[in-house]
């Protein structure tokens, strides 16, 4: 999407690793809507899938993935044997190394899938639309993120999640989908704004660079 230097591609991804950080470990990732609060982690993936490409998006992704590792690590909660094998199971005095898995597949998606959605609707909508490409880019980079992380989480800790989270085995599913409802919804919403006006405002720096 632009025409940037090596230099230039590696600096900006510096810099949106390091923001991924700042959000990870300060209440900045957060933003608080009326029911739940929507996490902005994401955000940085996502824009820089878009401007600089998948490769770099993936980089970026994994970055996510690492600040969610070391988060659940360092800063536990209930549920941090999702994200990291160095937390136990419930009831174990071990975690599983499938953590990994969960905080790291979802997260480089995240980084991946949405340069491939904004290609392919570009083919479909005109230019004059491209500010609403990039709202839907980023929408399906949210829900990316929400629907892998949970679907992993029902596959590989369906049990120890039932567990916390205090619902039957028949029930866990539908928590999920709740969770996806309730959650991964409006964080959706925010990620498509937020991601729109964005990439309105790169779009322009960009452009002026090209000149």
């Amino acid at each position: 999407m632009n025409t940037w230097s090596k230099s230039k591609y590696l600096a900006f991804t510096s810099m949106l690793m390091a923001i991924v950080f700042i959000l990870a470990f300060t209440p900045l990732g957060l933003i608080p809507l009326p029911i739940v609060n929507a996490t902005t982690l994401h955000i940085p993936v996502i824009l820089g899938s878009l401007i600089m490409g998948p490769k770099y998006g993936a980089v970026l992704g994994a970055t996510f993935g690492m600040a969610s590792l070391l988060r659940a690590t360092f800063t536990p909660t209930a549920a941090s044997f999702v994200f990291s094998p160095f937390y136990p199971l419930p009831g174990t005095e071990s975690g599983s190394w499938w953590a990994l898995i969960v905080a790291f597949v979802p997260r480089i998606m995240v980084g991946i899938v949405p340069w491939f959605f904004y290609k392919g609707l570009s083919k479909v909508l005109p230019k004059r639309f491209d500010m609403l490409n990039w709202g839907l880019s980023g929408i399906i980079g949210s829900m990316t993120n929400t629907l892998l992380v949970l679907h992993l989480i029902f596959l590989l800790f369906r049990e120890p999640y039932a567990t916390i989270v205090a619902q039957p085995i028949y029930a866990v599913y539908p928590f999920i989908m709740g969770i996806i409802l309730t959650n991964g919804v409006p964080e959706a919403i925010v990620a498509g704004i937020l991601i729109a006006a964005l990439g309105k405002a790169f779009s322009v720096v960009i452009n002026t660079e090209k000149q």
